[in-house]
């Protein structure tokens, strides 16, 4: 495949480290959320986990926003405590709801259930409060091309990724990766006026490229963000 090509609403933007990266979609994603907040009484962010948004989170939670008029929500957690080590929520209040971000609205995807098939209805009611479309999402992906938790091999796959699907959100146990867990539904990732992939290094550049190509969804999920028609698609990278 030859490197420009790429699906029609997918736009790369590349930079040279992870730095300029995240100080660049910083203040994207602060243009973004203006522009919503000054259109509507509030606006909405949808953020990911993992080590690869960190440098973002700390550049955004800074900026002068209305953040009491923002909510901020996973698009995908871990059925663990809110404190454990690998909660997303945790590394979201640690890491991002600080400084001025402090007063964002938080809603989390983790509820007192028991397992994320017992939470799913909490969980839609809490979605239900985010006006549509949501004005930001911000995506991660795997070296396996699993995006939120949508994971190749997962029984609940198919469910999450229907493009027409009524569901908000999905309840699945990958067979590849540690705890249950809940994950926005791909119709609602993509009921947005802003979606970011954002992703760092070689290999994931590789798979990435790869998904670009056209494929089964179920092999690489996060094809099912790249090759549709509703929303553009911005690509962050760096190596």
């Amino acid at each position: 495949m030859a490197n420009g090509v790429r699906p029609p609403r997918v736009m790369e933007h590349r930079f040279k480290d992870r730095n300029s990266l995240a100080g660049a979609l910083a203040a994207d994603v602060c243009d973004w959320l203006g522009t919503g907040l000054s259109a509507r009484p509030r606006a909405s962010l949808i953020v990911s986990g993992g080590s690869t948004p960190l440098p973002l989170f700390h550049a955004l939670r800074d900026k002068p926003l209305a953040w009491e008029r923002i909510d901020v929500t996973l698009a995908d957690e871990r059925w663990v405590s809110p404190d454990h080590a690998d909660s997303n929520e945790r590394l979201v209040r640690q890491e991002l709801l600080q400084a001025k971000a402090a007063a964002a609205r938080f809603i989390p995807l983790k509820t007192t259930a028991a397992t994320p098939e017992q939470g799913l209805s909490e969980c839609e009611a809490r979605l239900d409060d985010l006006p549509r479309p949501l004005d930001v999402v911000i995506l991660g992906m795997g070296g396996d091309g699993h995006t939120a938790s949508l994971f190749p091999g997962s029984e609940a796959l198919a469910k999450g990724l229907d493009p027409e699907g009524i569901a908000r959100c999905v309840a699945c146990t990958p067979g590849t990766a540690p705890y249950p867990r809940l994950s926005l539904s791909i119709s609602t990732l993509l009921n947005a006026r802003r979606v970011v992939l954002h992703i760092v290094g070689a290999d994931k550049w590789a798979v990435y490229r790869q998904a670009c190509e056209a494929g089964e969804p179920s092999s690489l999920p996060i094809r099912a963000v790249l090759h549709q028609n509703r929303v553009q698609v911005d690509v962050y990278w760096s190596p």
